[in-house]
């Protein structure tokens, strides 16, 4: 199958939706329709179209101030549809206990969202 597709974001302050500057899981299903758009474009030269989610899993809270890192792969391929998995990963936490700019990479990521789903590219668009 297609290799792995990564994207890593930093959740801003516009990203926060709820009390404590917590962000909406929904940003996390956006991240994966960016990651499945690029393995779309790099298994069929085209954007596709996101089906449906079969799964999705929250698993731990987002914060503004932490980056993300967004892992998607395709799994399976039928005619027209890419079956794909995602996984979304904690990696860098602000630390304003110590200062407004200080942040600590994490020595292991902290998983907070895992999803899967099928998207569609049809017949007479896949270039590839």
């Amino acid at each position: 199958m297609d290799s792995k597709v990564m994207i890593r974001v930093r959740m801003s302050s516009h990203d926060a939706h709820y009390g404590g500057n917590l962000v909406d899981g929904a940003k996390m299903l956006q991240l994966f329709g960016d990651v499945a758009t690029e393995l779309l474009i790099r298994h069929d030269g085209d954007e596709g179209l996101f089906k449906a989610y079969d799964n999705v899993e929250f698993i731990a809270p987002v914060y503004a101030g932490d980056y993300i890192e967004a892992v998607g792969e395709i799994t399976n391929v039928g005619n027209t549809s890419r079956k794909m998995t995602f996984e979304a990963r904690k990696v860098i936490v602000p630390r304003p206990d110590i200062s407004d700019s200080a942040c600590d990479l994490l020595a292991e990521p902290i998983v907070v969202c895992r999803a899967s789903g099928t998207c569609v590219v049809p017949k007479n668009c896949q270039r590839k």
